[in-house]
């Protein structure tokens, strides 16, 4: 029970299927810095009401601790080396997945279930990860990293459900939080800037912005502040040789502390990339097969091989080509609606 809309029309419907159901209200970020940024009080008083009304009893539990050392400390160091990580893979697979499966069980719960919006076909010898049914709040890729043991026991409430159709349950059932905003961004950061947030725990070194051609066009606050793709926020603009034509980050090089950028939108693109600390929910599939992948979530599905490579990681070649293929963010693999897999994005490029 997070205090948002989805984990609140869950438990109803599980109650309305006939489960006994118990809440769980988890904090995993400990650190409250007194701005209006922390949200962790207002949610627990949302989740607690919802509970209120339901009758059911709600239970809380900080896992902070946990977060720090298998999610927070991995999504630092990836920064450190100059890369975009996505800790709410890790924090599924960690802490949602685990610290609260181990939490419910202790309660002497049989399962677990989420406000996800994905499925579990439990038909089979093992349970199957597919899409959930509303394609534009499909979170599948976020649970792309979960082992399939993971996934037994596990309910969707709201996979087969449209978002639409999930408020207008809300409303029905005139839930406390019918008309709350879905959060957005990372938990533990909120509605704050997000450079302001890192540079708290990572060192900025300035260096300088560099054309995809070695001129120089300005001085960047540090590699890790900044993603592929990015437009904002560059402090580049109105330089005279290219007018008011946009600038977007393209690369960078660790090495001579360097941001390179270009103008050209189609240096962005790229057909190819390499990933590495693959995992697997179906048995590893043999190399090479052609799925459909996404490189970001809410990205339609396209159409891509998979390969080894020859230092253990996978080679994904793309049909069309991508745009902004973002190291350390994630790569997932799908068959139709079944989610195979994903791994973490090394670099990209075109042939």
């Amino acid at each position: 029970m997070s205090g948002g809309v989805d984990s609140a029309v869950s438990a109803a419907l599980l109650q309305q299927q006939g489960w006994q159901v118990l809440g769980l209200f988890m904090k995993n970020w400990d650190e409250d810095d007194g701005t209006e940024y922390c949200t962790a009080q207002q949610d627990l008083a949302d989740a607690q009401a919802v509970c209120d009304l339901l009758g059911i009893e709600l239970h809380t539990a900080n896992f902070a601790a946990e977060y720090w050392d298998n999610v927070f400390e991995a999504f630092l160091a990836a920064y450190k080396e100059n890369l975009t990580p996505n800790p709410d893979v890790l924090c599924n697979r960690e802490i949602k997945f685990h610290q609260f499966r181990r939490y419910a069980r202790s309660l002497g719960a049989s399962h677990i279930a989420t406000g996800h919006y994905a499925r579990v076909d439990h038909s089979g010898d093992r349970p199957r990860l597919l899409k959930g049914l509303d394609p534009a709040k499909d979170q599948s890729y976020f649970l792309q990293a979960l082992e399939a043991r993971q996934l037994e026991g596990v309910v969707f409430p709201v996979g087969e459900l449209h978002k639409s159709d999930v408020r207008e349950i809300a409303r029905t059932l005139r839930l406390p939080n019918r008309e709350k905003k879905d959060s957005t961004g990372i938990c533990f950061i909120g509605e704050r800037r997000f450079a302001d947030f890192l540079a708290r725990y990572v060192d900025g070194r300035p260096g300088p912005i560099a054309d995809t051609e070695g001129r120089m066009r300005g001085e960047h606050r540090g590699l890790a502040y900044y993603t592929i793709g990015q437009r904002q926020g560059l402090g580049i603009g109105g330089q005279a040789d290219i007018g008011e034509a946009p600038w977007y980050v393209v690369g960078k090089e660790s090495a001579s502390n360097t941001l390179i950028v270009s103008w050209h939108p189609e240096d962005l693109l790229g057909n190819w990339l390499h990933a590495r600390s693959e995992s697997w929910l179906v048995e590893p599939p043999t190399l090479p097969f052609g799925c459909h992948v996404k490189i970001r979530y809410r990205q339609s599905d396209q159409a891509a091989r998979v390969s080894a490579r020859a230092d253990g990681g996978l080679l994904v070649r793309f049909d069309c080509p991508q745009r902004a293929i973002t190291p350390g963010q994630y790569v997932c693999f799908y068959q139709g609606e079944q989610v195979l897999g994903g791994a973490v994005i090394q670099h990209g490029g075109r042939a």
